[in-house]
């Protein structure tokens, strides 16, 4: 990750109106004080380092930029006293401003944040100050007013494929076709997450394949998720719950996980036709001509909507912590009476 960090703001694969606005600040050197903010892996601390390349030569970075992390301390005491020190001391022999990076920005405590406010206003003559966070809410108002804000988005497929393929290709790994779009899907925009999931996945198979990347991540493979699709939709409650619960217990699958992928499968309108081939099939409890209005017809609206309250019920219920088993047995019911009132409505 650290290796392909881009160095300059050209090398920056995404945001292109962010990075164009930034270079007219940089070029009119009219650098206000800035807020990126957005999900983790998309390009915020590399894109403020990159300008501070550019604003500052190799031996003046170290004494006109202060890098701070959440992992540094920066409670009040260190905006009173670094940041504060750092900020009103001006560079003798160099004009222009210094720069002050604060990432992780929102881990910072209330009190800093309120400190900050004075110190930025204090010394906007000399001091320019960048903080970088993910959830913009975690910034008091005060802070938000006094910085131009940038939203960085996740990044798009068309985006990262070219930079994986440069990494690739740098680094000599065999990747499938299949296997970069498992990248990229599991990844959600995160080029950090593509990386670290590319290099585990390389070192731990060799060769970088859908399947490989799937168990890699320990994300349920989309064939065990049209498998429990399958037995849910086809088989009585009994066998349904003990054939999932094995494929758990082999393939250590977390519930939460598995209802995700289920979610998908039955939300996007392009993949329910496979979810209805399924029940298409010789040995489904359904009679041949009624099934083969379903693949046609489509879900009912009224009983799609049914079967999505209940998926979002069992989702918050998992992560109110409750029994796996339990909210097992809750899914599986979920689609079977909805299998009972499409065969009512059929």
């Amino acid at each position: 990750v650290e290796k392909y960090r881009p160095q300059a703001l050209s090398e920056l694969v995404s945001h292109r109106d962010i990075l164009s606005t930034v270079q007219r600040f940089i070029s009119e050197d009219r650098l206000p004080h800035l807020l990126l903010y957005g999900p983790p892996g998309t390009g915020k601390t590399s894109t403020i380092l990159a300008c501070a390349r550019q604003l500052y030569r190799e031996r003046e970075f170290g004494s006109m930029v202060l890098e701070l992390n959440a992992s540094d301390d920066r409670g009040i005491d260190i905006v009173r006293g670094p940041i504060l020190s750092f900020a009103s001391t001006r560079t003798i022999f160099k004009k222009g401003f210094k720069l002050v990076i604060l990432d992780e920005a929102d881990a910072m405590t209330q009190d800093a944040q309120n400190a900050l406010r004075r110190v930025i206003e204090k010394f906007t003559e000399n001091t320019r100050f960048c903080l970088i966070c993910n959830y913009l809410s975690k910034i008091i108002p005060a802070l938000q007013s006094r910085c131009t804000r940038f939203r960085f988005g996740p990044l798009t497929p068309e985006l990262m494929v070219p930079r994986l393929q440069h990494v690739i290709q740098e680094e000599g790994v065999d990747v499938t076709e299949d296997g970069m779009k498992a990248l990229v899907t599991l990844s959600s925009g995160d080029m950090r997450r593509a990386l670290n999931i590319l290099q585990s996945t390389s070192m731990a198979f060799g060769k970088v394949t859908e399947e490989s990347v799937y168990t890699c991540t320990g994300h349920p493979l989309k064939s065990d998720i049209t498998n429990i699709l399958d037995w849910m939709l086809n088989q009585d409650f009994s066998t349904a719950y003990r054939k999932i619960m094995e494929l758990k217990t082999l393939k250590g699958l977390a519930l939460q996980d598995i209802l995700t992928e289920i979610h998908l499968f039955v939300h996007r309108g392009g993949e329910r036709v496979q979810l209805w081939m399924i029940l298409a099939r010789p040995n489904s409890p359904l009679p041949f001509t009624e099934c083969f209005l379903l693949s046609t017809v489509d879900f009912p609206p009224s009983i799609h909507i049914q079967l999505l309250i209940k998926l979002a019920d069992i989702e918050y219920r998992l992560a109110a912590g409750t029994s796996e088993k339990i909210q097992l047995s809750s899914l599986i019911a979920a689609f079977q009476v909805t299998r009972d009132l499409v065969v009512a409505e059929a």
